[in-house]
């Protein structure tokens, strides 16, 4: 197929690429590249060195014969140019990677809530206004999030995507419908994820496009079976409080003998998938469309749920470090459960990679390698979901600072 991959050169769109390319499709990334200027805005780097997008697929040519084109678009700004693009290109798919990711980051000050905002709900927008202007049939698959569904409890499992419900009517008889699963965002990012939900819903229904939404859980590890072949394929990897996933940043914090930073109880459970299980998963999603006219396929992206002190001290005890317990930062729960079904990506053969599988030490090995990247100071997790949560926020896990007497 020839796929265009919208975010191509991000944590998960570059694996994703390389993936989809060694597998034998026409690749083409569609970015504006905002990751890299995120980093520099934040004064923080990936802690393992990037090349630019323009230097690593020409090294993937190099390696493979295979060749990856790269295209700088605005999705969110430049639509005249994504609908041209398009109606050239034509791609028989699309995987949708193009939005701002991190909770954190999306809840820093009220430009960022409007940055997060206009980018991934325009981009998203942009995409289905351009699929049905063109008249294009594409499949596209979205990267979305376990979080649409937040993290409270009724005791029940959390179904992939659609609930069965029971309504009453007014003769008083009760009938059967489904509806999407109640959303319940936790930040700001998280709830543009559920806007894109209605939108993927009203364009299946009124103009029939092929869509799957992925709601992904948290991903860790490093590499996939492609990011290795060379070393300028490597994918980022990030540590610092707003993009640095959990496990990951407890596997780094270890590896630079830093506290590893458990924001209240720890009771936090959350869905986890190693990134070679989340591209196989893309791969298996593209293989599978619904069919034109079908409502949106949802499969819920994860592997396996864990409570964040659990997998602290699971940590601590493997690396011998310490937990420093912090003041929470987000507005949520002190304590949840969570139980999800994801039978579908299970029943099409794929065969998960755990955390018992032992590719943490990998990980760890990794972060000793690069440990001279590491700027401690960007560590915490200081973004603060309200006003009040603010000055409760630890800046200094280490207590490094000095200490006014008085």
């Amino acid at each position: 197929m020839k796929i265009a991959i919208l975010g191509g050169d991000g944590f998960v769109g570059w694996p994703t690429a390389l993936h989809l390319s060694d597998a034998g499709h026409d690749i083409h990334i569609l970015d504006n590249l905002s990751r890299r200027w995120i980093d520099t805005e934040l004064g923080v780097q990936s802690l393992t060195p990037m090349d630019s997008i323009q230097e690593r697929t020409r090294i993937w040519h190099a390696e493979t014969g295979r060749r990856i084109h790269f295209n700088l678009i605005d999705l969110a700004r430049d639509y005249e140019l994504l609908k041209k693009w398009l109606q050239e290109h034509r791609p028989d798919a699309i995987v949708h990677f193009a939005e701002q990711r991190a909770a954190p980051y999306s809840m820093k000050s009220d430009r960022h809530k409007n940055y997060t905002v206009n980018n991934n709900v325009n981009a998203t927008h942009n995409l289905l206004n351009a699929l049905v202007e063109i008249d294009l049939d594409a499949h596209l698959v979205h990267l979305g999030t376990m979080g649409v569904y937040g993290y409270s409890t009724v005791g029940a499992a959390i179904p992939e995507g659609y609930l069965p419900v029971g309504i009453e009517t007014m003769g008083g008889e009760t009938v059967s419908q489904e509806i999407l699963y109640p959303p319940n965002p936790g930040s700001i990012y998280h709830m543009t994820k559920c806007l894109d939900q209605l939108l993927f819903q009203f364009y299946a229904k009124n103009d029939g496009l092929r869509i799957t939404d992925l709601h992904q859980g948290i991903v860790w590890g490093t590499h996939t079976e492609q990011t290795r072949r060379h070393p300028q394929l490597i994918n980022r990897f990030d540590y610092d409080g707003d993009y640095g996933t959990v496990l990951n940043r407890f596997l780094i914090q270890a590896a630079i003998g830093y506290p590893l930073t458990v924001h209240g109880t720890g009771g936090q459970t959350r869905a986890f998938i190693h990134i070679q299980d989340s591209v196989r998963c893309i791969e298996l999603a593209l293989s599978n469309p619904p069919a034109g006219g079908s409502r949106v396929e949802i499969f819920n992206q994860m592997t396996e749920t864990h409570r964040v002190r659990d997998l602290a001290e699971m940590i601590a005890k493997m690396t011998g470090s310490k937990i420093a317990w912090l003041p929470n930062p987000r507005k949520e729960a002190a304590e949840n459960d969570l139980v999800v079904h994801n039978e579908k990506f299970l029943e099409l053969g794929l065969d998960p990679i755990r955390l018992a599988d032992g590719l943490l030490s990998e990980i760890v090995d990794v972060a000793k390698k690069f440990a001279y990247r590491v700027d401690r100071s960007r560590v915490p997790a200081v973004a603060a979901w309200t006003r009040d949560i603010a000055p409760l926020i630890n800046h200094d896990p280490e207590g490094t600072r000095l200490k006014s007497v008085s």
